[in-house]
């Protein structure tokens, strides 16, 4: 994604009619816990895309992902890329190979690769950098702020249906 750009441009560049967004962590961990949080607070906004809160197990939502065949999947977690606590980046599959690391045992390419076997789907990943992800511990301070600033775009890009 172009870099200068900024997140609600980047993000309405991927908008489309059928979108879904699975959001990823342990709530347990801390900053881990920034997928399902972003999650909450865009259910109860009543975005138009599909969001859904796959915790710790993303590859129990494959099937139903695949059966609604979106055009965009939008997955929302904790990646440790190198950069300042609560900084939200996209990425695109290929670009999580080896230089970001996601808290969870199914590798990224991985669950993405599944889904491509059986529909075409453009993958984002909407990785939000965090400070801490021991067991425990509260959200810090620039993931929440992370968090608010994620969701509010969010529900922008995706209005709530009238």
């Amino acid at each position: 994604m172009n870099s200068g750009q900024s997140l609600f441009e980047q993000l309405n560049e991927l908008r489309t009619s059928a979108t879904i967004i699975l959001c990823i962590g342990n709530i347990l961990k801390s900053d881990d816990g920034a997928g399902p949080l972003v999650c909450e607070k865009i259910k109860a906004a009543k975005i138009s895309a599909e969001p859904i809160d796959a915790g710790t197990v993303p590859e129990n939502y494959i099937q139903r992902i695949i059966k609604k065949a979106p055009r965009t999947l939008l997955i929302i977690d904790a990646i440790d890329f190198g950069a300042e606590a609560g900084t939200i980046k996209i990425f695109e599959p290929q670009q999580l190979d080896s230089h970001v690391i996601s808290t969870h045992s199914l590798s990224p390419r991985l669950f993405v690769d599944m889904i491509g076997l059986s529909i075409r789907v453009d993958v984002y990943f909407i990785g939000i950098q965090p400070a801490q992800t021991q067991l425990g511990q509260s959200v810090s301070t620039a993931v929440s702020r992370a968090i608010e600033r994620l969701s509010g775009v969010l529900t922008e890009v995706f209005p709530p249906l009238k």
